[in-house]
C-alpha cells in the first residue's frame, strides 16, 4: 500500500495484486492507471426533483467532481435523499423530516467508508439534508468542505413561499379570493433554489459558513449562477489542498467556530 498520507483510506480499497477485482470494478465507472495513484474525493449530492432547493445539485455536483479532479484528485459522486418540510408541512409526513437528517448522515457515512473516500465535499439545500450532511462529515473526519446549494430568484412581484402560506391566510380572512391565491401559487416559486428568505435554510448556510466549513461565500449566492458553480469548483479543489495539510473538520469545528456560528445566527434572527 502506499505511503501517500493523502491516501490513507482509498489506498487499503485499490492498491496491491491483492484489489485487482476493485480496480476493474472501477475501471468500468472511468479510472485509469494514474487514478488509482490519486486521492479519492466523494462528492454527496442531495439531488432530487422532489424540491426546487435540491433540483439542480446533481448540476452542482458535477462542477464540484471536475474542481476536484483539476487539484489532482479523482472525484466519485453519490447521492443521499432529502425531504421536504415545505411540502410535506401540516402532514403525517412531516413526523420523518427530522428523522431524515439521521439517515442522511448514515448514508454519507455508510458510502465513504465503505468506498475508502480520503475526502468529501457534501452539497445541501434544503432544511434536513444541510446538517444531515454536516453531521456525515463531523462524523468521519476526513478532510472535507460543504458546499450551499443557493437560493432561488424571488418569484413575481418579489413573492417567496411565504407569499403562499400568507395568501392562504388571506383567504381565510376574506382578503383575497381563490384566483388570486392560485395566482401567487403559480409565480412565487420561479425555479431552483432554496426558499428565498432568512429561513432554515439559508440560516444553516450562514451558520455553516460562520463555522469554517463553506468557502467564504457560499451562503449568500444564487442557487443557477455562475458564482455558485464556481464555488462548487473551488470546493472540490479545497479539498485536496485539506488532504496535503491533513486538515479535518475536527480542526476547524472548534469551540470558537460553533460560538461564531451562534453569533451568526443570533444577529440574523
Amino acid at each position: 500500500m502506499t505511503e501517500d498520507k493523502r491516501r490513507r483510506y482509498s489506498s487499503p480499497v485499490v492498491d496491491g495484486i491483492g484489489k485487482s477485482a476493485s480496480r476493474a470494478m472501477l475501471r468500468a465507472v472511468g479510472f485509469n492507471d494514474d487514478d488509482f495513484k490519486k486521492p479519492q474525493v466523494g462528492i454527496a449530492s442531495t439531488w432530487s426533483n422532489l424540491t426546487p432547493c435540491n433540483m439542480h445539485i446533481d448540476g452542482l455536483a458535477r462542477q464540484s467532481a471536475a474542481g476536484a479532479d483539476s487539484a489532482g484528485g479523482k472525484s466519485l459522486i453519490f447521492n443521499t435523499i432529502t425531504v421536504s418540510d415545505g411540502i410535506a408541512n401540516g402532514t403525517e409526513g412531516m413526523k420523518y423530516s427530522l428523522v431524515s437528517r439521521e439517515v442522511i448522515a448514515d448514508s454519507i457515512e455508510t458510502v465513504a467508508g465503505c468506498e475508502g473516500f480520503d475526502g468529501l465535499v457534501a452539497i445541501g439545500g434544503c432544511d434536513k439534508n444541510m446538517p444531515g450532511c454536516m453531521m456525515g462529515l463531523a462524523r468521519l473526519n476526513r478532510p472535507s468542505v460543504f458546499v450551499y446549494g443557493g437560493t432561488i430568484m424571488p418569484g413575481e412581484n418579489h413573492t417567496d413561499i411565504i407569499s403562499v402560506f400568507e395568501a392562504v391566510g388571506a383567504h381565510a380572512r376574506g382578503d383575497l379570493d381563490l384566483i388570486e391565491v392560485k395566482q401567487i401559487e403559480e409565480t412565487a416559486i420561479p425555479g431552483a433554489g432554496s426558499c428565498g428568505g432568512m429561513y432554515t435554510a439559508n440560516t444553516m448556510a450562514s451558520a455553516i459558513e460562520a463555522m469554517g466549513m463553506s468557502l467564504p461565500g457560499s451562503s449568500a449566492q444564487n442557487a443557477v449562477s455562475e458564482i455558485k458553480e464556481a464555488d462548487c469548483r473551488a470546493a472540490g479543489a479545497a479539498v485536496l489542498n485539506l488532504l496535503e495539510r491533513d486538515i479535518k473538520p475536527s480542526d476547524i469545528m472548534t469551540r470558537e467556530a460553533f460560538e461564531n456560528a451562534i453569533a451568526v445566527v443570533i444577529a440574523l434572527g
